[in-house]
């Protein structure tokens, strides 16, 4: 063969790899662009061995490393990634909550942006999930996920998590649907999920039921969140300065007043009673509950009940003649997230009743 027709096959050979090499970057242009926010949690953890599985250190792997670690990643969406927290996600303050959906807001503004995909910890991720459902007004998706096993563990879930989650956020069927809870493969709306084991993958449940579930990056829907979220929401983070002061006060049969009445000396402007069954509030502490709400401080009855906690107004109290509101089925923690972002601006005790029946 002469020089000639080698360099000519050369030529075809190199025409060709260029041809390969260029498909992948022209299927790009058909994905859907998807924002990795990370901000810790057990999804970024690592332990000492790969058998760690519940010991570990949350909060220590970068976005970048996240990303990398699922490459089939790319065949969703095109992908880009910010380090917004490197926290676990119990240390998650109002200034954190509103630093986040903040950064989420200006992200769904952008035409270059079709979903957003937070990383988040397990322990809060209801909170901040439901923080971001009534605060960014957008039908964008935004997908929460996390993971019960660090990445180094032999079990580990968060891979398939945050592939599942970038799923979501690049699918149009999740449109509208308001901030969506992902793990195990299940779909929940943040509303709804809460947190009800704190060692399994199926630590997530919905009192009502999960949304759908997610099975080889395809989207099976079930139900619709019926509630206000994102887009139907009143509320607005770029409307909000700062987060109302509203605290919780976990009840039991031997409680005494006194978180009550540092609660009211702290400035509190609601407190969420934790209650047991219907959120009752135990008598020998009745005349200081009934005193604070006359104060001028919302009481908003919950339920400790773990799942399904739903609190009926006048049924066992005297919600009307004491002035208290009830949480209708949101915990104590979801109901100090709705009051919070609420009480922003003065209500009444019917306007917020209003809010805790639409939310």
């Amino acid at each position: 063969m002469n020089i000639l027709s080698l360099g000519f096959n050369y030529l075809k050979i190199l025409t060709f790899c260029l041809f390969l090499v260029s498909i992948p970057a022209q299927a790009q242009d058909d994905l859907a662009n998807v924002v990795i926010l990370a901000t810790g949690g057990t999804i970024a953890g690592s332990g000492k061995s790969s058998t760690a599985s519940a010991s570990y250190e949350p909060a220590t792997v970068g976005v970048d490393a996240l990303i990398e670690a699922v490459p089939e990643l790319v065949e969703l969406a095109n992908i880009r990634g910010e380090q917004v927290f490197q926290i676990p996600s119990q240390d998650y303050t109002n200034e954190r909550l509103m630093q986040l959906g903040r950064r989420v807001s200006e992200l769904v503004k952008s035409d270059d942006v079709d979903g957003i995909v937070v990383t988040h910890g397990t322990d809060t991720m209801e909170e901040t999930g439901y923080f971001l459902n009534l605060v960014i007004n957008t039908d964008k998706p935004i997908v929460m996920v996390g993971a019960m096993r660090p990445g180094t563990a032999i079990s580990a879930d968060g891979a398939l998590n945050l592939f599942n989650g970038v799923a979501l956020a690049a699918s149009e069927s999740s449109r509208g649907k308001g901030v969506l809870i992902t793990l195990n493969d299940e779909i929940h709306t943040s509303r709804d999920a809460s947190k009800s084991i704190n060692i399994r993958t199926n630590a997530f449940v919905s009192p009502w039921g999960t949304l759908g579930m997610v099975v080889e990056r395809k989207a099976y829907w079930f139900r619709a969140p019926v509630k206000r979220h994102t887009s139907g929401s009143e509320f607005n983070i770029d409307s909000i300065d700062e987060l109302a002061n509203v605290q919780v006060v976990y009840a039991h049969g031997n409680m005494d007043d006194s978180v009550y009445r540092e609660h009211q000396r702290n400035g509190a402007v609601a407190i969420i009673h934790a209650g047991t069954g219907n959120g009752s509030v135990t008598s020998h502490i009745k005349p200081t509950v009934i005193d604070i709400s006359k104060s001028g401080i919302h009481v908003i009855r919950s339920s400790r009940v773990m799942q399904g906690g739903f609190v009926i107004r006048n049924a066992s109290e005297q919600d009307d003649e004491n002035r208290w509101v009830v949480s209708h089925d949101l915990n104590p923690q979801k109901a100090r997230i709705l009051a919070a972002v609420a009480l922003t601006q003065p209500r009444s005790v019917e306007e917020l009743q209003r809010i805790f029946w639409e939310y």
